[in-house]
């Protein structure tokens, strides 16, 4: 028995989320189907977290156990004609037995997509809020109060399972392009649509003109019951990245083949 790193792509947009759901489609359920359609019993497929249904990928890494003779390169050739179009597997590596997907994970990138007009064609894409003129200096001034280590209860979803509530935000660039707003935000965890808060929440404030400070006493209040928290919208969201210690996972890597 072998363990290998998975990364896959995907459209959220007809999924329920990563994890499999008692109805309804999930990426983790897609991708045990398709192993079992090339005969291979359930791998265990273990994610390095969990999105929520609407929310997109670019690169989302999971790790399982096989034992068979494919190779890496089989293995991913084989999975994809199994699986739908808004699924796609983009890379297989064989890894350390004992690599975690989840917890091995050092840090996770985002972008979230905001476009200043909803239209038929980005609806599904783009996140939108129906807010007025909303100026990038403003975002990119609140942007800085993030950055570092601090208590996230306030701008996360209230989970009771989770206890610990720091994450330390690396980098939170804000930049426009074409009436689309792109926030790209890394940190070493997050919280339940902390990301999604991130976002509505700066585009909330800049709207109502309100400065770095107020968004000091957000945080400083831990609470995730605020009246100036919004949770921007599912489909703008993209996990874009997942790091990991000592793998490297570009495209010549020997066990790719």
């Amino acid at each position: 028995m072998a363990r290998f790193l998975l990364r896959v792509m995907y459209d959220g947009m007809n999924f329920r989320g990563w994890q499999v759901q008692c109805a309804g489609r999930s990426i983790q359920g897609d991708l045990i189907s398709a192993f079992r359609q090339l005969g291979i019993p359930h791998p265990g497929v273990t994610g390095s977290g969990r999105t929520d249904a609407g929310v997109h990928a670019r690169a989302h890494f999971a790790h399982f156990d096989y034992a068979g003779k494919m190779t890496p390169r089989q293995l991913r050739l084989g999975l994809n004609t199994k699986l739908a179009d808004d699924l796609l597997v983009t890379g297989i590596w064989r890894v350390p037995d004992d690599f975690h997907a989840r917890y091995q994970a050092m840090a996770r990138s985002y972008v979230y997509l905001l476009a200043r007009e909803k239209t038929p064609l980005n609806r599904l894409h783009t996140g939108f809020l129906p807010m007025g003129n909303i100026r990038l200096e403003e975002l990119r001034a609140l942007a800085q109060v993030l950055l570092g280590s601090h208590d996230f209860s306030s701008l996360s979803r209230d989970n009771p399972a989770v206890p610990k509530h720091v994450c330390e935000i690396t980098q939170l660039d804000i930049s426009e392009d074409a009436g689309l707003i792109s926030f790209h935000c890394s940190a070493d965890r997050f919280l339940h649509n902390m990301v999604r808060r991130i976002v509505g929440t700066l585009a909330n404030l800049a709207q109502q003109k309100l400065g770095p400070d107020v968004l000091r006493q957000i945080l400083a209040e831990e609470d995730p019951r605020q009246r100036l928290v919004l949770t921007a919208p599912a489909q703008g969201l993209y996990l874009t990245g997942v790091t990991y210690p000592h793998l490297r996972l570009d495209e010549t890597t020997p066990s790719e083949g």
